[in-house]
């Protein structure tokens, strides 16, 4: 589909907005910030119901508020819980919850959690407010906030489960599944669509089970049975998760995932890889060999930053290797990020497809 030109901008309604803008102090943005106002305006003639734009001044509020909320924190990890508010402190899942929040607290991560109780207070009790972030959700019936975060600067509450689940999967580092209901199952497939589509960061997601449970395990046997089976997901999608009873195993597949992997970025037609350290070229001729059938293009190669990384200020001490990716099989891209992660680098073919159980 064509892209229709932008309609020019009255430079007097335009010179009013920096005039506003400049007014207020300027500040971070100020060319987007200008283009968000005239949105704004055009929402005067654009959309007469009233509903409809009390959702984006809600939305716009609420995201502006969290992202602030979570600006001080940009520089540590963090892990989002998710789990049953109905889980009682008497069952092993909580106990569970509780050691796996004061683990990765222990090992420098902040936890996220939806703010209300069961899994979600036990995440919190583990890790102590001053490691936890709370994003609640208004609701009838539930939930107030548990009695961990319910004080601290560190919980938001929102309308709208969109913006809600936004400011997760924007801020998560790592996300950890508990057994729980419609609402874990909905966060957990919003994750896996989210990576397997490109539309977030690949990150490591985990199922915990209760010791001798079968919770993730039966989840797991639907999704071979029935999705990759009847090829509704490919094989190399059950990269995406791992399904473990041991808080010990979650954390290490949190810190094995971000040994030397960083972050990604589309530049262009190259896909950048951010790592710790830059493969050699002996394993960049085995990831050419190895991973050619997610190439088109240009073959893997170490770069420097690109102009549009340097120009955004992102993640320049980063070493970083690039190719051209076929947009489409990110599973296959977390085994690559297995592969970078391995302590001597190496063939794809000495990190197979996992066991769905770590």
């Amino acid at each position: 589909m064509l892209r229709t030109e932008r309609p020019p901008v009255d430079p007097e309604l335009q010179r009013r907005i920096q005039d506003l803008i400049a007014y207020k102090g300027g500040g971070h943005n100020p060319g987007v910030v200008e283009d968000i106002i005239l949105n704004a305006l055009k929402l005067l003639t654009d959309v007469a119901d009233t509903g409809d734009v009390r959702v984006i001044q809600t939305a716009t509020r609420e995201l502006r508020y969290a992202f602030k909320m979570f600006a001080p924190y940009a520089g540590r990890r963090k892990v989002t819980i998710f789990g049953s508010a109905r889980t009682q402190p008497t069952r092993i899942e909580y106990q569970q919850a509780v050691e796996l929040g004061r683990k990765l607290a222990a090992a420098g991560y902040m936890v996220i959690t939806g703010a209300g109780g069961g899994i979600m207070q036990a995440g919190h009790e583990g890790a102590g407010p001053e490691n936890s972030f709370g994003a609640n959700i208004r609701l009838p019936w539930e939930q107030s906030a548990n009695p961990i975060i319910e004080n601290d600067k560190k919980l938001v509450t929102f309308r709208y489960f969109f913006t809600r689940k936004l400011i997760f999967v924007r801020h998560s580092d790592a996300i950890v599944l508990f057994p729980g209901g419609f609402g874990t199952m909905d966060e957990g497939y919003e994750a896996l669509t989210l990576m397997q589509t490109g539309k977030s960061q690949l990150m490591p997601l985990v199922l915990v089970d209760r010791p001798g449970g079968t919770y993730w395990k039966t989840w797991d046997r639907h999704i071979r049975e029935h999705l990759l089976r009847d090829r509704l997901i490919s094989k190399e999608d059950l990269n995406l998760y791992r399904i473990t009873e041991d808080p010990d195993e979650v954390v290490r597949i949190i810190q094995d995932f971000y040994r030397n992997f960083q972050s990604t970025r589309f530049v262009r037609d190259l896909f950048v890889i951010r790592l710790r350290i830059a493969p050699p070229a002996e394993v960049i001729e085995v990831l050419n060999r190895d991973f050619a059938d997610i190439v088109t293009g240009a073959r893997f190669k170490v770069i420097e930053a690109t102009p549009e990384e340097r120009a955004d200020g992102d993640h320049l001490d980063s070493a970083r290797i690039a190719f051209g990716f076929n947009r489409r099989d990110y599973g296959r891209v977390r085994q690559l990020i297995d592969v970078l992660n391995a302590p001597a680098g190496g063939s794809a073919d000495a990190a197979p497809p996992p066991s769905p159980v770590a």
